[in-house]
């Protein structure tokens, strides 16, 4: 028998299927498509495990699919334009195309190591002018149906960085990509119309995403109705609102503006001036997250002007403090200090006045000057005028009678109108950098905008220019690109700002179906056959960002006319288009992250109050050894052992406890018999990521190296639940190694030999068994990649491989029965571990390929077992197991249980209460 050498079986199957070009995808309206999907990688240089933690069970499950007979599309490329390789320009001193391409070639080279099936043909690059040729004429097209506008905003402006940033694109007043703070600042900048879609957006239906995903984008989005309301200063000057409580507009003690609200130099008096004016620099130089935080204390100024309450016409003061937001409602609201807690801290911090006007039931009546708090909940309302005794609930909008009652009261006095709002903004897509997708429009010489015509596009990045960041684009300083003439023939100027690089990863699913395409975006025909992405794999933290952006460009490219073709096309074929575009990607799955390992002897540490009993833990982390720092007010303790997602651990008085590893998730650990769990802890835990600086990194390259792309490919889907990740664990691949040699020894040992005659045996349970254990794992593991439950897939495998090992030795061997279950262990194996299944299934003489055979069917009456174990309990704890047969009746099952020699020593003559029969599983007597 030869050795199992990866070495040498892998690179033999990968340039043959490149040769005989086995995974390309061509449109055949005769068989139904799968259109499989992963992120595409941005170019940084190498692919760490998380790349292969998302790409090799995404193509798993790709090639799962095309054996059940779909035609499967799965493509790859790069999204190669941003920031880093910009910085990587500046450090090196060379072109960002340079660095770009030369990491791709890398990383190309690694990701056929990996055997996935991807169609290199349709490669496609989002730096190539040949893809952004057309991510300009998006723009083009968008801005010529309205959808793309130039605009002055207060903007996130990364000093580190000198460019402008997205909302999602900061997190907690920090840029997302370099952690350093993020500033407020007014500029002009191109916009896409983002809450165009808000709505829409918000309709999950046709989809089936994870409901975290649909959470994060509704929050994100932000709907919220209410009213909007004019109120006047005293000398007249409007002062619009947008309020999601207009019942309480008769609490409303006095107004607040953001500090950036333009009509703050209007109202502000002469004595005032000085003091807004260097309040509202502080508030510039801070970031949204700062200025909004809940806890932080509560600044502000009186501005010396006063607003008119249109309700019951008092004269309120107006103030301005940071805690408003002039990117949110109308940067302006009323303080209802009574029932908002944040007016009320307002109001408390600067002795100004509270009005309750709504008195919940039960209670004494409600006093602004006793309050110690702000009251949000049901009662009646009070002080309100004409509302005065309408009962207020905590529903939201018309179903709560109080705000339906005066929504129609102030349309009635045109004092206010219903509306809606949404935390959403605007896209903002342009940038001060070079290294992106140039902007095709030409500023041109009467102040007028154009776009640059289809027949000039690309607009081509020069190669010769500065890449220094002045916090302007180093286009604006290269003549040959900045000079242009205009459709008049008068001199111009091109817009010297580039794309936000989530433009051209918002439709690049589009481009990978026909990336040589010269006519359009992309083949109609193409998109008519493939159209939408059946399954999307990738990161959740691109939801409120990439996999939002792209909801909104398939709505935006549907509306502005590009898929009139594609449908027409479908429609010949007998495709209903109807729908077909309104959302890029059908089905959604998350991987988890594959984090640095905890090892025994590391500290885990929360902090968090105590209500009495048990910790409710704000964060929780795992340190290494001698971190606890020093008078740290908390629980911690060391790791004592890894159980799966369970960490035990001794906090140093002598009782256990068990602390559940579940990153960005907060859980209560339930009590576990036979644990001590002291602290109940309630829990937000950060587990260590991997990085270079904690020495924890996992190299695949030499993972590969050291035991082939299959073993990494296993255990990469065998020691995780895929969608949640966990901790990297050295020794766990060992047991994928021993699966994948097991396997190999044993088709070696019983059905290499293709020739071999195939005998009868007389030993039929030999041959049920092997049956049932095939039909078994076909069940187990087909479930298991549906369902993107590769772990439970795999662990099926190796279930039914170890049923054949214990059978090699029977007379089972060289039957038909037994050379059927092979191929089918072979035919299983296969999308987990392509390249050796496809060796062996060479050798047990299978048709060239394994990846185009048909996936086995999993017959239920055939894998259901003759005989099944039921536990017999006592009082709930286990006295006996009892062996009988698979269709037990319950009588049967009972008078069985009862009958036990060991149950009847444990009765001990006591006559049972009640006998419970759990079909199929367990007897519970009742004494």
């Amino acid at each position: 028998m030869q050795d199992y050498k990866p070495e040498e079986i892998e690179p033999k199957w990968q340039n043959r299927w490149e040769a005989d070009k086995l995974y390309r995808a061509e449109v055949d309206w005769d068989r139904p498509k799968h259109y499989a999907l992963t992120m595409l990688p941005y170019p940084s240089g190498d692919l760490h495990i998380g790349h292969w933690f998302a790409m090799t069970p995404s193509d798993a499950r790709a090639r799962f699919m095309r054996m059940r007979g779909y035609n499967v599309l799965f493509p790859m490329g790069f999204d190669a334009f941003g920031l880093p390789a910009e910085n990587a320009a500046i450090q090196r001193n060379i072109h960002p195309a340079k660095w770009t391409y030369a990491n791709i070639e890398r990383m190309r080279t690694q990701m056929r190591s990996m055997g996935n099936m991807f169609d290199w043909e349709r490669e496609a690059v989002s730096s190539d002018p040949k893809y952004y040729k057309w991510t300009e004429w998006f723009f083009k097209t968008f801005y010529e149906n309205g959808l793309a506008f130039r605009g002055e905003a207060m903007v996130n402006w990364s000093p580190t960085l000198q460019t402008v940033l997205a909302n999602e694109q900061v997190i907690d007043g920090k840029d997302e990509r370099t952690g350093q703070p993020v500033i407020q600042k007014m500029m002009t900048q191109w916009f896409f119309r983002y809450t165009r879609y808000a709505d829409e957006m918000l309709d999950f239906s046709r989809i089936d995403w994870p409901e975290p995903i649909k959470l994060m984008q509704e929050n994100w989005i932000g709907r919220s109705e209410g009213a909007r309301v004019i109120f006047h200063t005293e000398d007249g000057d409007e002062i619009e609102i947008y309020t999601t409580r207009p019942d309480t507009l008769w609490g409303a003690t006095f107004m607040v503006l953001a500090p950036e609200h333009p009509l703050v130099e209007t109202i502000t008096t002469k004595k005032q001036k000085k003091a807004v004016q260097a309040y509202r620099e502080q508030a510039a130089s801070m970031t949204e997250i700062e200025r909004t935080g809940e806890n932080r204390e509560k600044t502000g100024v009186f501005t010396g002007g006063y607003a008119i309450n249109p309700v019951n016409e008092e004269h309120i003061p107006i103030w301005i403090a940071d805690y408003v937001m002039i990117t949110y409602g109308t940067g302006a609201i009323m303080a209802v200090p009574a029932h908002d807690q944040r007016d009320f801290e307002f109001a408390r911090q600067f002795d100004l006045t509270i009005t309750p006007v709504i008195q919940p039931a039960d209670m004494d009546p409600l006093d602004g000057e006793t309050m110690d708090a702000s009251y949000v909940g049901p009662g009646e309302m009070i002080n309100s005028g004409m509302l005065d005794g309408t009962p207020v609930n905590n529903e939201k909008g018309r179903k709560n009678p109080s705000i339906a009652k005066v929504l129609d009261w102030l349309e009635e006095k045109e004092i206010g109108k219903e509306a809606v709002n949404y935390r959403l903004r605007d896209w903002l897509v342009s940038r001060q950098r070079y290294w992106g997708c140039p902007i095709p429009m030409i500023h041109r010489a009467d102040g007028e905008m154009e776009a640059v015509p289809d027949a000039e596009l690309p607009v081509t990045l020069p190669d010769d220019v500065e890449f220094k960041p002045t916090g302007q684009s180093p286009l604006t300083y290269h003549e040959g690109f900045l000079n242009v003439t205009d459709s008049d023939g008068n001199t111009g100027r091109r817009e010297t700002d580039t794309m936000d690089t989530f433009m051209c990863s918002s439709w690049y699913h589009y481009r990978y179906l026909s990336p040589d395409y010269d006519a359009a975006p992309f083949d109609p025909e193409e998109a008519a056959y493939w159209l939408p992405v059946d399954v999307y794999t990738g990161g959740a933290e691109h939801a409120t960002m990439h996999l939002l952006y792209t909801r909104w460009f398939a709505r935006a490219m549907r509306d502005t006319g590009v898929f009139e073709e594609t449908a027409e096309i479908m429609r010949a074929h007998g495709r209903d288009p109807e729908g077909a575009f309104d959302e890029p990607m059908l089905m959604l799955r998350n991987q988890g992250q594959v984090l640095g390992s905890e090892q025994a002897g590391d500290y885990v540490i929360a902090q968090g109050s105590f209500d009495g009993s048990r910790l409710l833990a704000e964060h929780v982390k795992v340190i290494e050894p001698g971190a606890v720092p020093a008078g740290f007010d908390g629980v911690f303790g060391e790791i004592i052992r890894r159980t799966e997602s369970i960490l035990h651990v001794d906090p140093g008085d002598g009782n256990m406890s068990i602390v559940e590893v579940q990153e960005n998730a907060t859980v209560e650990i339930p009590e576990i018999e036979g644990e001590n769990d002291v602290n109940q802890l309630r829990q937000h835990l950060e587990i260590q990521r991997m990085s270079k600086s904690k020495g924890n990194v996992v190299n695949p390259d030499e993972l590969v190296a050291e035991y082939g792309a299959d073993t990494v490919r296993a255990y990469l889907m065998f020691a995780f639940d895929w969608q949640k990740g966990g901790p990297w664990d050295p020794q766990g691949i060992k047991g994928v190694v021993r699966w994948i040699s097991d396997v190999w020894t044993l088709v070696h040992e019983t059905a290499a030999d293709p020739t071999t005659d195939h005998v009868e045996t007389q030993n039929i349970k030999e041959v049920i068994s092997v049956q049932r254990a095939m039909h078994q794992a076909i069940i187990k593991v087909t479930k298991g990649i549906e369902t993107f439950s590769f772990n439970t897939a795999i662990a099926a495998q190796m279930e039914y491989k170890n049923t054949l090992q214990k059978l090699k030795n029977s007379t089972v061997i060289y039957t038909t029965e037994w050379r059927e279950a092979i191929r089918t262990m072979l035919l299983l194996m296969a999308p987990v571990a392509p390249h050796v299944a496809e060796e062996l299934w060479e050798r047990v003489g299978g048709d060239y390929s394994i990846h185009q055979q048909a996936w086995p069917e999993g017959d239920p009456q055939l894998a259901a077992e003759d005989e099944i174990t039921i536990v017999v309990q006592i009082n709930g704890k286990v006295r006996d197991k009892l062996t009988v047969p698979a269709d037990v009746s319950e009588d049967i099952a009972k008078e069985q249980a009862l009958a036990s020699e060991t149950v009847q020593s444990h009765l001990d003559g006591t006559t049972p209460k009640k006998v419970i029969y759990v079909k199929g599983r367990l007897v519970n007597i009742v004494v």
